[in-house]
């Protein structure tokens, strides 16, 4: 492949702190971790799928260059998040 082709990606690792079937959708930073508020229910994954998409607008990212690493079922979790380097 030419190299001007290649789009490098920079892997960012964050850890947030889940708040499910709140009456608001937030995100605020605590101490280098992200809180972020959804008002879906931790069933089936809603809860994960919302704070995806949550993440997704708060970093100005695509919801498919996050994924959820670590924490499906508790809350405390751990994402990957992949931007376009520079």
């Amino acid at each position: 492949m030419p190299r001007d082709l290649r789009v490098a990606f920079k892997r960012m690792l964050i850890r947030v702190k889940v708040f499910p079937n709140s009456k608001k959708r937030a995100v605020v930073k605590k101490q280098g971790n992200l809180e972020v508020w959804v008002k879906e229910k931790p069933i089936k994954g809603q809860a994960n799928r919302a704070v995806i998409d949550v993440l997704a607008d708060y970093f100005k990212c695509p919801w498919q260059n996050i994924k959820l690493i670590k924490g499906f079922k508790q809350r405390n979790k751990i994402f990957e998040i992949l931007r376009k380097g520079v």
